[in-house]
């Protein structure tokens, strides 16, 4: 995230169990094992699955792999700027 401008540093990452009761109007999984397992949120919210390659399964060379995530970081912004767009 950092070669697009994004400071992730101080972020880390958190048990979804955490948020479950939190109010929602979306809830947005990406990928085909968070669709699976995606607890249900209890509160009024609209679940929307966006299907995208998980990164952390690719194969090949460290820059290979960097590709990949680059790539689906890509596809995955533009996916929010279009849906952004039409709400």
């Amino acid at each position: 995230m950092a070669d697009v401008g994004i400071d992730l540093s101080g972020h880390t990452s958190k048990i979804v169990d955490e948020f479950v009761e939190q109010p929602w109007d979306y809830v947005i999984t990406v990928c085909d094992a968070a669709n699976e397992v995606c607890p249900v949120f209890p509160n009024k919210s609209s679940r929307l699955y966006w299907s995208f390659e998980d990164p952390s399964q690719s194969a090949g060379t460290d820059d290979q792999r960097l590709e990949v995530f680059r790539r689906v970081r890509d596809q995955i912004k533009r996916r929010i700027t279009d849906w952004i767009r039409t709400q």
